[in-house]
């Protein structure tokens, strides 16, 4: 990445932007998600110059609101996607790979009751799942064994369970890391920074008029080729495409030690035997999710119902009735709108598919639909259709690690070896620098999570940050994973974060203010309705 567009990280600094801009890109991408960090990366390690906005923060919309799973989706086999589910398996087994402490295994207890049916069919797909993965485990156990595997679920009738593994991540995380490989190979990289309107030249698309989300500034980018990744929001700029069918999840959080799992519990709902999991996730319990049509504006950021916290919360209580779990245990809520292809009208929610499609037109080429686990399948297939649009590259598109190897550096062996794999799959190259940032004892974890405080300290030096929420609920998940969005560490951070962000002491009150809102409004419990 240029020193230009490395300075707008650097305390979200804005004053370089125009001349960072006034250049012509190969490639333009539009939307900060996952989808949209994939094609900055391939496009770059390949020799293209390659630039991504985002109206709003890196990973703000889908991409920080996932189920943060990364897997090869049993669902997708059963109902007969056999290349969708191995195309899946192949990325997981990839990123298991290439970003550990970033990407980690995750195993799955399954109870069953009585004589559960569908047991030899769910076997019989486990079996084609080990094998897509190069791996074999025992899936079935008998009752006294599953409970060693899951000690708190119902015990009445329970015959036994199926285990097996997947995996999980933080899929903001993610997006940061993928963002900075794409950086270390030239490309760049803005958020808050959004297209307001496509440019054309003869019928052809040759760029976007850009609005800075900052201070309203306007820019003009010219490309080669422009990729919309918007994902949900995908079609207002160029009206067409394939129709959508926004599908809204939502997901509680609760304190690890309220509902404690060593494997991920996954059940099927009393009421609709929809699957609902709950899994231990950054030193908290993530439970999720809905799935239900989303009907709200898209400008309008999604958030969850008073009936699906209901929902939710009848399968805890039906799944673990001992631990008598109530609303009080929620630490907070969130919802996301996946960008899911339209199939046949009147289709359940559930049962709509999770491919991508990649269509293009003059100077343009667009994303639709598509999955966190396949994101660098997506980025290859959008690059496709690029490269037919740039006569001379003829890079052969083939299939690579998503990222380079880390190592810890020579000379920081006090670190922990759980917070040095973290520190390392999270932050890639950069872990050594925000080792050396660290004040002391900010290598200590915050209370009720995995996040060390030197996280802080690093987001708000070097991660473009430009609002308290871009720090809370994104570069670090503090806001989802303490009560009250972390009203009672607020001070602690503000000592770390606001020197960082060069921030005044109104303006860190506007902030503060303006998050607290915001979190009130969209990560904690919904009014009675």
């Amino acid at each position: 990445m240029s020193g230009q567009f490395s300075a707008l990280w650097q305390r979200g600094g804005r004053a370089g932007l125009p001349d960072a801009l006034a250049r012509d890109w190969d490639v333009l991408v539009i939307g900060g998600g996952i989808c949209g960090a994939g094609v900055l990366l391939e496009a770059a390690r390949r020799g293209l110059r390659a630039l991504l906005v985002e109206r709003r923060d890196f990973a703000w919309g889908t991409s920080s609101r996932s189920s943060k799973l990364v897997h090869g989706g049993l669902r997708y086999l059963k109902d007969g996607h056999v290349r969708l589910t191995a195309e899946s398996v192949r990325e997981r087994e990839m990123l298991l790979h290439c970003a550990p402490g970033l990407v980690e295994p995750q195993g799955f207890a399954f109870p069953q009751y009585g004589k559960a049916r569908g047991r030899r069919s769910f076997l019989a797909g486990l079996a084609l799942y080990d094998m897509m993965a190069g791996r074999r485990e025992r899936h079935w156990l008998p009752a006294d064994d599953f409970l060693m595997a899951a000690p708190n679920v119902k015990r009445d009738g329970l015959a036994g369970g199926i285990v097996y593994t997947d995996a999980r991540t933080d899929d903001a995380r993610l997006v940061l890391r993928v963002l900075r490989e794409a950086q270390g190979h030239g490309a760049a990289a803005v958020n808050h920074l959004g297209a307001t309107a496509l440019l054309r030249d003869g019928g052809r698309v040759c760029g976007a008029t850009l609005a800075c989300g900052v201070d309203g500034t306007e820019y003009t980018v010219r490309a080669k080729v422009v990729v919309d990744a918007t994902g949900a929001w995908s079609g207002p700029l160029h009206g067409a495409g394939p129709r959508l069918r926004p599908l809204r999840g939502s997901h509680l959080v609760l304190p690890a030690w309220r509902l404690p799992l060593a494997r991920a519990v996954s059940l099927m709902h009393p009421h609709d035997g929809r699957p609902v999991f709950a899994f231990p996730w950054e030193g908290a319990t993530l439970v999720g999710t809905t799935d239900l049509d989303h009907r709200d504006p898209m400008e309008r950021e999604a958030r969850i119902t008073r009936a699906e916290v209901d929902y939710l919360m009848a399968a805890l209580r039906a799944q673990f009735p001992h631990l008598q779990l109530t609303d009080e245990d929620i630490v907070s809520t969130y919802a996301g709108v996946r960008p899911v292809i339209a199939g046949k009208e009147g289709g359940a929610p559930s049962q709509e598919g999770r491919e991508h499609v990649v269509w293009s037109a003059d100077g343009l080429v667009a994303i639709a639909g598509g999955k966190l686990t396949t994101f660098r399948a997506i980025a290859l297939d959008a690059l496709r259709l690029v490269q037919a649009q740039l006569p001379g590259w003829r890079d052969p598109l083939d299939v690579r690690a998503v990222f380079a190897p880390v190592a810890m550096p020579a000379g920081r062996g006090s670190v922990d070896a759980g917070l040095g794999r973290r520190l390392r799959g999270r932050y890639g190259a950069c872990a050594a620098a925000l080792l050396d940032a660290a004040r002391p004892g900010e290598l200590e974890r915050i209370p009720g999570t995995d996040t060390a405080w030197a996280e802080l300290r690093w987001a708000a030096r070097a991660e473009a940050v430009q609002h308290l929420d871009d720090v809370l609920l994104r570069r670090t998940r503090l806001g989802l994973l303490l009560r009250g969005g972390g009203a009672a560490h607020m001070a602690r951070i503000r000592a770390i974060c606001q020197p960082e962000l060069g921030w005044d002491d109104a303006q860190w009150a506007q902030e503060e203010a303006a998050y607290r809102a915001h979190w009130n409004q969209h990560h904690g419990l919904p009014d009675e309705a």
